[in-house]
This record gives structure tokens, C-alpha cells and sequence, in this order.
């Protein structure tokens, strides 16, 4: 989790995520842990953007919505992700790109009558 003043955030790697990135972390919080947000925001970084989508989750919240579900699981591949190395193993990396058969700029077509 992101440090400011003795506190944590409630979002692990905060200061490095995107206004698009935080939009759908911020319906897994509570009223009070988007408040920790707003006011880390105001005083920080001071995105319009991303003070307008808190004070709507917020507005959401006070009428009656709850939390979404999965808020610890983003909290946790954040704190993975923040731990570096690529997910990517044989097992999930994709297949070899051929060239295609009209050929690349490097590599010229050959006409079907040429091939072997």
C-alpha cells in the first residue's frame, strides 16, 4: 500500500495509477477509505478527473450503494504487480508470428508457382 503521512492508502501503488486505472478500484472502497483518497488527492497530484470520480462514489455510497465486490483481490495484484517480473510463462505466452503470406517489407512474397 501507497504511504502519506504515517498512513496507508487504501489502494496499493496509487500515486502510479491512471485516472482509467482508478475508476474501477474506486467502486471497491468505503466511504471512508475514498475519503483517505480525496483528501491524498486534493493535497497531491490534484486531478480533477479523479476528485470528480471519488466525490461520485462517494455520492453513490451515501445513497444507498455498497462496495463492490473483488476489492481485496484488486488490492492484492496491485501489491503484486508492484513486486515486478513478468506473468508471463511458456504455458501462457503466445504463439510464434509468421510473416504473412504476401510477404513484409524485409521479406519479398514469392508467387504460389515459386514455392516449394
Amino acid at each position: 500500500m501507497s504511504k502519506h503521512d504515517g498512513e496507508a492508502l487504501p489502494l496499493a501503488d496509487y500515486d502510479e495509477l491512471s485516472a482509467g486505472a482508478l475508476e474501477h478500484r474506486l467502486r471497491t472502497l468505503d466511504s471512508a477509505e475514498l475519503e483517505v483518497l480525496r483528501h491524498y488527492e486534493h493535497e497531491h497530484a490534484n486531478r480533477t478527473r479523479v476528485l470528480e470520480m471519488i466525490n461520485t462514489r462517494q455520492l453513490q455510497l451515501a445513497g444507498g450503494g455498497t462496495p463492490s465486490p473483488g476489492g481485496e483481490d484488486l488490492r492484492q495484484e496491485a501489491r503484486h504487480a508492484a513486486g515486478g517480473g513478468s506473468r508471463v510463462t511458456p504455458e501462457t505466452s503466445p504463439q510464434p508470428i509468421h510473416p504473412p503470406p504476401h510477404g513484409t517489407p524485409d521479406q519479398r512474397a514469392k508467387p504460389k508457382g515459386n514455392r516449394p
